[in-house]
């Protein structure tokens, strides 16, 4: 039997464990994603673990949520990431930049690559065929810190799209449907992948939305393959070089579809 696309990336990079769901493994980390709402406390416990530098080849730093100036509160906590950020090789995005989830679909998905971040919807990135997960900020400290993310091997539930969508309906609408069918909590111990020929009508943007709201059925990330249409938005944002395809084994087994 073949692999799924998430099964592919998460054993391309596998340092502890099988790819058995239930199975507790360790992952190399590509990336790490925080924000200004719980990134203050995860730099701390950063701080707190003692590590000299980022582990992972990149860290972006995002001021996206607290941004209101009604006392000097929020603004202590941007000066404050912007020097640990510099202190220990991160990156940081300033405010008025834009929303994390978007600017880091425009700018920094790559294909295969893995991503934890201290915010549900991390896995938005998911749209762009990464394995994105949301974490606790204590997760994203020691990821920062050790370059590698313990969980525990999720099923992979396949969902199939055929079709396109009719007039009026957006991608919003078939997460929504999703949502009807398995519910709030259906998503629980599972990432959720998508193939089928409905995928190659939908954009990255609209893949991201469905990605996005993978979240809200408490699944552990979704994951899109990465085709022609990856391609050519990534051409669309100059970056084409961070194309690569991506896509399950024909005979991939899902938990369930």
């Amino acid at each position: 039997m073949g692999l799924t696309l998430a099964e592919k990336i998460i054993k391309k990079h596998l340092v502890v464990g099988k790819i058995f769901p239930g199975e507790e493994i360790t992952i190399k980390l590509d990336q790490c994603l925080l924000q200004d709402a719980t990134g203050t406390m995860a730099w701390l416990e950063f701080e707190a673990i003692g590590a000299k530098r980022v582990k992972p080849k990149f860290c972006m730093q995002y001021i996206d949520h607290n941004l209101l100036q009604v006392d000097n509160k929020n603004m202590d906590d941007h000066l404050f990431l912007m020097s640990i950020t510099s202190k220990f090789g991160a990156n940081i995005s300033l405010p008025g930049n834009g929303i994390s989830h978007h600017i880091h679909k425009e700018r920094f998905t790559k294909p295969g690559q893995t991503l934890i971040g201290c915010d549900s919807h991390t896995s938005t990135s998911g749209g762009s065929g990464m394995i994105a997960i949301g974490v606790g900020g204590l997760d994203v400290a020691v990821g920062m810190a050790t370059g590698n993310f313990s969980f525990v091997m999720p099923e992979v539930m396949g969902i199939k799209l055929t079709g396109k969508l009719r007039p009026w309906c957006t991608a919003k609408d078939i997460i929504l449907e999703i949502l009807k069918k398995i519910g709030i909590d259906g998503g629980e111990k599972k990432i959720l992948e998508y193939y089928g020929e409905g995928i190659k009508t939908l954009s990255v943007s609209q893949r991201s939305t469905i990605a996005n709201m993978g979240a809200e059925t408490g699944a552990t990330t979704s994951v899109f393959p990465s085709d022609e249409n990856t391609k050519e938005f990534f051409r669309s944002e100059d970056r084409v070089k961070d194309y690569v395809k991506l896509e399950a084994d024909k005979d991939a087994g899902y938990s369930e579809i």
